[in-house]
């Protein structure tokens, strides 16, 4: 599906407008030099709720290991 298409330009000065549009369904193509790079498109319904299990199979065993002691002060401070 090929929306509504803006040049570089157009797509830094209208922003927010343009951001508006896409959240009410509206797919916007940022073209330079006439030829099409990237397409603004909605998300999609987001919930606000955290879904558990997210980084199932992602995180290793060392993601738990200990800070070193310099790190652990920085935090700490």
């Amino acid at each position: 599906m090929m929306g509504r298409t803006v040049n570089v330009h157009e797509a830094k000065t209208h922003l927010s407008r343009l951001l508006e549009d896409v959240r009410h369904g509206e797919e916007i193509v940022i073209a330079k030099a006439g030829r099409p790079c990237a397409r603004l498109v909605p998300i999609g319904p987001v919930d606000g709720r955290r879904r558990p299990g997210g980084v199932v199979g992602r995180l290793g065993d060392e993601f738990f290991d200990d800070l070193p002691d310099d790190e652990l002060a920085a935090w700490e401070a």
